[in-house]
C-alpha cells in the first residue's frame, strides 16, 4: 500500500466493480460478439447493419434521451429499438426482439466468476465493515458471485448518474447512515472513482485489476488517499 493523504476512521468501503475486480474489457468483447452472432442468426436483417449505423443509432438515442448516458442498459435497449425501426420490423414485434438481444448480451455480459482470492477478501472486509458496490455498469453481481458480500449495489441510471457525479456517492452515504468522511471508495478509474469519491467527500484508495498500476501512466488530477498493491492491502484496515 502506498499512502499519499492520510485516511480517517473508516466504517465502511464502497468498491467499483468493473476493472477493479477483473478485466472488464474481454468479458464486454464476449458479450458483443455473442449479441451480434444472435442477430445474425435470428434477425438476419438486422445482421446487415454496419458499424457506422450502430453508432449512428446510438447517437441519435441519446440526442432524444440525453439520461441514457448514465444507464447502459437502456441505452442498448433503445439502441436496438432504433435498429429494428430501421430495417421495418413490425412494430408489434419489436419489444420481444429487443428483450430477446439484450438478455442475449446480459447473460454473456455476466457469465463470469469472480477470481476466488478477491472474493476472500470481500467476505473478510464484510465481517468489520458495511460494503456498497457502485457501479457505471449493469454487470449481475449475483451472478459473478459477489453480491452477499454487499449490503447494496449500486447502478447508474437506476441509482443516479454516473461517476464522478456524486449521486451513488451520496446515496451509499444516506443508505449506510454513515458520514461520507468515513467512507472509503475503492475504483480504478482516477477520474470517476477517484476524484468522484473525493468531491463526495469520501476517502479514497486507486486499484486497478485490468493494467499496471503505474500513476505516471494515468490522466491525475487529484491523488487518492491510498494505492493499493493488490486488493488484499484492504485487509489492513480491519482493526486489530
Amino acid at each position: 500500500m502506498i499512502v499519499y493523504k492520510s485516511l480517517p476512521r473508516i466504517s465502511a468501503i464502497t468498491f467499483d466493480i468493473d476493472d477493479t475486480f477483473y478485466d472488464n474489457t474481454p468479458i464486454i468483447r464476449a458479450a458483443e460478439k455473442s449479441l451480434s452472432n444472435h442477430i445474425e442468426k435470428t434477425y438476419p436483417a438486422a445482421s446487415a447493419l454496419n458499424k457506422p449505423d450502430w453508432l449512428r443509432f446510438k447517437k441519435d438515442a441519446l440526442a432524444s434521451d440525453p439520461s441514457l448516458q448514465h444507464d447502459m442498459g437502456s441505452q442498448r435497449k433503445a439502441v436496438l429499438t432504433k435498429a429494428f425501426m430501421h430495417i421495418q420490423m413490425s412494430p408489434e414485434l419489436i419489444p420481444n426482439a429487443v428483450e430477446d438481444c439484450f438478455t442475449t448480451f446480459y447473460n454473456k455480459r455476466s457469465d463470469f466468476s469472480v477470481r476466488q482470492e478477491i472474493v476472500d477478501v470481500l467476505s473478510a472486509l464484510a465481517q468489520h465493515f458495511s460494503l456498497v458496490a457502485i457501479t457505471n455498469g449493469n454487470v449481475d453481481c449475483e451472478a459473478i458471485g459477489i453480491s452477499n458480500y454487499f449490503k447494496h449495489v449500486l447502478h447508474a441510471g437506476k441509482d443516479g448518474r454516473m461517476k464522478p457525479n456524486p449521486d451513488m456517492f451520496d446515496k451509499a452515504s444516506n443508505l449506510l447512515a454513515v458520514p461520507p468522511a468515513n467512507i472509503l471508495h475503492v475504483g480504478d478509474n482516477l477520474e470517476k472513482d477517484v476524484k468522484g469519491a473525493i468531491n463526495a467527500g469520501y476517502s479514497s484508495a486507486w486499484y486497478a485489476d485490468d493494467r499496471k498500476m503505474l500513476i505516471s501512466n494515468e490522466v491525475l488530477t487529484v491523488l487518492p488517499h491510498i494505492q493499493l498493491r493488490s486488493l488484499s492491502d484492504l485487509i489492513q484496515l480491519i482493526p486489530s
